[in-house]
């Protein structure tokens, strides 16, 4: 029985790690601090497997349990930065326009209050439903809805944010190819 239950708990891990790094490192703004997230949240809910697997939804116990970790994280003082002799390596200069969009983007996600990142991370970076970010974060929805546009306002008006600009929007670039066949 006990196997059963680590093979599971392994592909429930293996199946959604990738998802949950890309969550944390959103929720962090840094690679490692990524994965230790991910790593404490996993943790934390192998300890609580059995509890975890026979939950309404399995994702959003896991989900909840790596936002309350960020959170507890937060809490906890530490040193940010650590002094080296040595100079990072430069970046590659083919990509400098989408390595200053990622990094004005994730320099205001860091801007923002803890709540608001979280709101904006799980609500449009994650694609989630304003029910399910509320649930993840046990607020209402109306709730959700405030952080989301005060989160929005505070991006919009980064002057590093807006100026990235990644042409038009789905819907704008099907009206536009619609107007070129009409032609």
């Amino acid at each position: 029985m006990k196997t059963d239950a680590e093979a599971e708990f392994r592909a429930f891990m293996a199946s959604r790690w990738h998802r949950m790094l890309r969550t944390a490192h959103l929720l962090t703004g840094h690679h490692h601090d990524a994965e230790d997230l991910v790593q404490t949240a996993l943790a934390k809910a192998y300890a609580r497997w059995e509890r975890v697997r026979r939950s309404d939804d399995p994702d959003a116990y896991v989900w909840r349990i790596m936002i309350n970790a960020n959170r507890d994280r937060l809490r906890v003082p530490r040193a940010r930065e650590w002094l080296t002799n040595r100079f990072p390596e430069a970046a590659a200069s083919e990509r400098t326009d989408s390595i200053t969009e990622h990094s004005a983007l994730m320099a205001a996600l860091a801007r923002l209050p803890q709540r608001q990142r979280a709101v904006v991370v799980l609500r449009y970076l994650e694609d989630r439903s304003e029910s399910e970010v509320a649930a993840l974060l046990g607020t209402r929805v109306g709730t959700v809805r405030s952080h989301a546009a005060r989160a929005l306002r505070k991006l919009r008006a980064e002057p590093a944010v807006t100026g990235c600009d990644r042409g038009p929007a789905p819907s704008e670039r099907s009206e536009a190819a619609q107007e070129g066949v009409r032609r």
